[in-house]
């Protein structure tokens, strides 16, 4: 059974939204979200956000991270077997394979990844250009329209044919 819903009619009068439709359709075709391996989602400062996810018992090589179109994932599980056999009389610390998906705002870049105690570190830094960045619009007393910017070019051609 398909439930996707279309949002167009919410979207009617917004001009430059029409990501977010596809953003409540891939959130709405999202299973329920695992709560394994726990994590947090921090922010630094002003422009400075940090993932810290749990990954006790697992390695360098047993994590990968990647992003692809503003979606960073993040897999895990444990891919190496110990040398030696060993047997649990009680296994507490988790080490099934997981994937985490984030979707990172626009301008956001992964800047480095750390394991540390058990726990990865995934820096992310907001870079926005300075042709995206807010800025003032004057008012001015008058308005051009397109056809009165092109009879405004015209006009000194039409006044130098007719001297």
């Amino acid at each position: 059974m398909n439930s996707t819903m279309s949002l167009a009619p919410l979207f009617r009068h917004s001009v430059g939204f029409d990501r977010f439709n596809d953003l409540f359709e891939f959130a709405s075709r999202n299973e329920a979200g695992s709560t394994y391996p726990p994590y947090n989602v921090e922010k630094h400062g002003e422009d400075d956000y940090r993932i810290v996810i749990a990954a006790a018992g697992l390695q360098d090589d047993d994590l990968e991270l990647q992003v692809e179109r503003s979606v960073l994932t993040v897999s895990g599980g444990r891919r190496s077997k110990d040398a030696e056999k060993v047997t649990f009389l009680h296994q507490g610390i988790a080490q099934r394979a997981f994937k985490l998906s984030f979707r990172l705002a626009d301008h956001i870049e992964v800047t480095g990844a750390s394991l540390k105690n058990g726990l990865l570190n995934i820096d992310l830094l907001r870079q926005v250009p300075e042709q995206a960045k807010p800025r003032r619009i004057e008012i001015g007393g008058q308005t051009r329209t397109p056809a009165a910017v092109t009879q405004a070019q015209a006009s000194p051609a039409l006044e130098a044919a007719a001297a």
